[in-house]
């Protein structure tokens, strides 16, 4: 099928690689424009870098609108449009251009969690299930008539880089599957109920500041669900440290945000009477270390609270 894909982040990668492999013809890559990564260095995004690796043609338009990228997608004359994480709004002039419609990949069992974070959100929010949706796109953000869906379940160890990579496997898997049917006419339509929509915002520092006070297992979805970025943190002797790995500790009458050694790490008692304990952390302006090594070179007191 001759297919124009639309996708930026490394989740999408996956997906246009299994287009790839499937032997479609892929007509044209749509990606975000190059940004500024770290110390300012241009970087291309994963897409890209993928796309030009198999002779792919790329575009990278600051906006997949107006009637120049009308007239480009056209004359590109696509079967059907993938979409994976793009991170633009399509309008709908853009959306009815292929044969077969506008799909997306979305990371979540729709109509929970539509919006940018939706991986996680999940985990935030305690969710022991998530998946992947393909959808018909529609003008509302999300809201398209679903075609397949595949669940995942969300592990205890699992974190939203874990769970990234995962969700970009199977979404790519069940891709493959839905173009099938799609070719052969057999995909199915099933509208959106939205009562039961929920939207996953973006994410913000905002999110970061850990409140002790809270139960040992919503402290600890923070830390999974904020990994890379923004990361979960506290203050410890007066600086911000990250936190970046934590696993759930043992009962505890300490006061909490109160510390203590612990074989693994950093002990942490928490509102709900029970402990974390954390694993990973980086104190402002060092390097990521492991929960023991801090205590030990603090040599900090028994009891220290966080903040």
């Amino acid at each position: 099928m001759r297919i124009a894909f639309m996708g930026t982040p490394d989740f999408a990668v996956a997906s246009l690689r299994r287009l790839v492999e499937d032997g479609h013809e892929i007509v044209g890559v749509f990606t975000q424009p190059d940004k500024p990564g770290n110390r300012k260095k241009i970087t291309p995004p994963p897409v890209k870098d993928y796309a030009l690796t198999v002779g792919l043609k790329v575009y990278q338009p600051e906006k997949m609108r107006g009637e120049e990228q009308v007239d480009l997608l056209r004359s590109l004359s696509p079967e059907l449009t993938v979409v994976a994480a793009y991170g633009q709004i399509l309008p709908e002039d853009i959306l009815s251009i292929p044969t077969h419609g506008s799909i997306n990949v979305h990371a979540s069992l729709l109509p929970k969690y539509r919006g940018a974070a939706p991986i996680n959100r999940a985990i935030l929010n305690g969710e022991k299930e998530t998946g992947v949706s393909i959808m018909y796109m529609a003008k509302k953000l999300d809201a398209g008539d679903v075609i397949s869906a595949r669940k995942l379940p969300i592990l205890p160890e699992d974190n939203a880089i874990t769970l990234f990579e995962k969700l970009a496997l199977l979404g790519a898997e069940l891709l493959s599957d839905t173009i099938v049917e799609i070719g052969n006419g057999t995909a199915g339509r099933t509208p959106q109920n939205e009562e039961e929509a929920t939207y996953a915002a973006m994410l913000s520092r905002e999110l970061s500041p850990i409140d002790w006070s809270n139960s040992s297992q919503t402290i600890l979805d923070q830390i999974r669900a904020l990994v890379p970025w923004p990361v979960a943190s506290t203050t410890a002797d007066g600086k911000l440290t990250k936190v970046w790995s934590a696993v759930l500790g043992n009962d505890t009458s300490d006061i909490a945000g109160s510390m203590r050694a612990n074989k693994r790490g950093i002990e942490v008692a928490c509102g709900d009477g029970k402990s974390i304990i954390i694993t990973t952390l980086q104190r402002e302006g060092g390097s990521r270390v492991s929960g023991e090594a801090w205590f030990n070179g603090r040599r900090t007191p028994v009891g220290t609270l966080l903040e």
